[in-house]
C-alpha cells in the first residue's frame, strides 16, 4: 500500500478558486489523484496537510472527503485516513443516486425498471463479446452460487457476484459502475427485501440457463433468461409488500 509521501507531486500545485470550496476542493483532490497516478488501496494526504495545501478549513475537507464516500471513491479509517477504492481525474463524471426510501415497495420497483433494461442489454452485449476468460470466471461465480443455494438456501452475496463477473464480460466499465452503484446505493433494501430469506428463491434455475446463453454466444436468449429472473423478483416484491 503506497503513502503520499513517497510521491513527487504535491497537491498543493493545484490552485484553489474561491467559489464553491468544497467542490474545489474535490475538484483539487481528483486532480491530485490523476497526477500522482494513485491506485485503489493508496492513502491520501492526511487532513492537516490537506488543509495547509488548500488553504481551507477541515470543515471543508470532511465535505468533500463525504462526498466520495458516497460515491464510492474514498473509504475512510479511523485512526488510519482515507484511502482511495475507485481512482479518479478531472474527467471523471459521478452519477450519485438519490430516491425516497420511504417507501420500501416503491422504491425496489423504481430500481427494477431501471435494472431491467441495463441488465438485459448486459447480458445480450456479455453474449456478444466475452472472452475463454470470462466465462471461466462467469461459471466459476456460478458454482458458487449454486452451492450457496443447496447448502443455505439463499445465496445474496454469491448472486451479486455472479451477475458483477457478467457485467465485466461486456468489456464496457459503465455497466459494472452503474449496476454495481445501484446495488451498493440500496443494499439495505436489496441484502433481505420484507425480511424474507427466500426473496427472488425462484430464479435460481434462470442463472445456469442465463449463463449457458452467453456461453453459447446467443444474445436473444441471454435477455430472455435475464428478463425471466427480473420478474420473478418484481413478483415478489409485488407479493411480500401486501
Amino acid at each position: 500500500m503506497s503513502d503520499q509521501f513517497s510521491r513527487p507531486t504535491d497537491i498543493s500545485l493545484f490552485s484553489l478558486p474561491p467559489a464553491d470550496r468544497t467542490a474545489r476542493v474535490g475538484e483539487a483532490l481528483a486532480a491530485y489523484i490523476e497526477a500522482a497516478s494513485l491506485k485503489t488501496g493508496d492513502r491520501l494526504p492526511a487532513e492537516r496537510h490537506l488543509m495547509s495545501a488548500l488553504g481551507v478549513g477541515r470543515s471543508t475537507i470532511r465535505e468533500a472527503i463525504r462526498r466520495y464516500q458516497a460515491l464510492g471513491v474514498i473509504d475512510s479509517r479511523k485512526g488510519s485516513g482515507n484511502y482511495l477504492l475507485k481512482p479518479i481525474s478531472k474527467r471523471t463524471v459521478h452519477m450519485p443516486l438519490s430516491l425516497d426510501t420511504e417507501n420500501l415497495r416503491d422504491v425496489l420497483l423504481q430500481t427494477l425498471q431501471v435494472r431491467r433494461g441495463l441488465e438485459c442489454e448486459a447480458g445480450m452485449v456479455a453474449a456478444r463479446m466475452r472472452t475463454a476468460a470470462d466465462l471461466a470466471e462467469i461459471e466459476a461465480k456460478l458454482d458458487l452460487m449454486e452451492q450457496a443455494h443447496h447448502s443455505r438456501g439463499a445465496s445474496g452475496p454469491e448472486d451479486l457476484a455472479f451477475h458483477l463477473a457478467i457485467y465485466d464480460a461486456t468489456h464496457n466499465p459503465l455497466f459494472r459502475q452503474l449496476l454495481e452503484q445501484m446495488r451498493e446505493t440500496f443494499e439495505q433494501f436489496w441484502s433481505s427485501p420484507f425480511e424474507r430469506a427466500d426473496f427472488a428463491r425462484r430464479s435460481f434455475p434462470f442463472h445456469r440457463t442465463l449463463f449457458d446463453a452467453i456461453a453459447a454466444g446467443d444474445p436473444e436468449t441471454a435477455r430472455a433468461e435475464t428478463l425471466k429472473i427480473l420478474e420473478i423478483v418484481e413478483e415478489d416484491i409485488k407479493e411480500m409488500s401486501r
